[in-house]
């Protein structure tokens, strides 16, 4: 009777020990647990510890409950001013409803995936180029926005969405390059102009200086000079008062000028001018003919010679 009782007793501590290990479930710290009863969702949500189900009846699902990285393949797109560009971000993003995890959505991780794959083309397509480039952050909150709308109803909380890197193709960065030059060449030019005012406004004043004591002028010459010769030059370079060479300019503009005109006397005492050529009335041509002389000769005989 005895060695019944032991075995019978030894048989329904084998078994429980068999229920117990079938039915014992382990939950972590960052996890929790969602008990479905022959399909059916249990009310409440296993917390982290040692908790046990219903062998062949529940099933537990357990959810990660820690922040999640998640990376967002880069997608192609054009901007709203026309450039292709290629853009990748990274998503972090968290459960906060298990329950809500495992019922609402079949894969809770893609869906979160192709949902910021989506964002990030249509958040391209409404941006410019300049804002993808230096105005990250206005587009990080959209691009969080548009994905964390419809992921509310999954038990995800979207944490934080970043933009990590926007491929340009090779000519667009020749372009930028050629622009960025081009308006650090213009920065220079204001920059060295405004110098020029400047300095031109100071010896302005220098000059004004130097008008009210003409032996200011001598001195700084001197001065000049002195510097050049100090450098060991072989040759010196003088300048040449402009105020002789003012004096000379007006000396020979003065040896140029013309002597008075010695005054007309009147038309009528003038002789009269002679008329012009084709005026001249043109003269009969006269017709020479040969001069006949008559000479005597010696003995008193005439006789008549013809002369051209």
């Amino acid at each position: 009777m005895v060695e019944e009782l032991v075995a019978a007793g030894v048989s329904v501590a084998s078994v429980g020990a068999v229920y117990v290990m079938a039915a014992a479930r382990v939950v972590k710290q960052y996890e929790r647990g969602v008990v479905l009863r022959l399909g059916r969702l249990r009310p409440g949500v296993r917390g982290p510890g040692f908790t046990l189900i219903v062998p062949f009846v529940d099933r537990l699902r357990k959810v990660n409950m820690q922040i999640v990285t998640m990376p967002v393949p880069a997608q192609d797109g054009i901007t709203r001013d026309n450039v292709t560009v290629r853009v990748d971000a990274v998503i972090y993003f968290k459960v906060v409803d298990a329950a809500d995890a495992v019922v609402q959505v079949e894969d809770y991780r893609f869906a979160v995936s192709q949902m910021a794959q989506t964002s990030l083309r249509s958040i391209i397509g409404k941006s410019d180029l300049d804002d993808l480039l230096s105005n990250r952050e206005k587009l990080n909150q959209g691009l969080e926005l548009m994905i964390d709308s419809p992921s509310i109803g999954w038990g995800v909380q979207i944490d934080r969405v970043e933009i990590k890197d926007v491929s340009l193709p090779e000519t667009m960065k020749r372009s930028m390059a050629r622009q960025a030059e081009a308006d650090r060449e213009r920065r220079a030019r204001i920059i060295n102009a405004d110098a020029e005012l400047q300095a031109s406004k100071k010896l302005a004043e220098a000059a004004g200086v130097m008008s009210e004591q003409p032996a200011a002028l001598q001195l700084r010459l001197l001065q000049t000079v002195v510097a050049v010769a100090a450098e060991k030059n072989s040759t010196l370079v003088l300048p040449f008062p402009v105020e002789l060479l003012r004096f000379l300019e007006r000396a020979q503009t003065g040896a140029q000028q013309p002597a008075p005109a010695v005054p007309q006397p009147p038309a009528e005492a003038r002789e009269p001018a002679e008329p012009p050529a084709s005026e001249v009335a043109p003269q009969p041509v006269r017709e020479q003919r040969p001069l006949v002389e008559a000479r005597e000769k010696p003995d008193g005989s005439g006789a008549i010679s013809g002369q051209d």
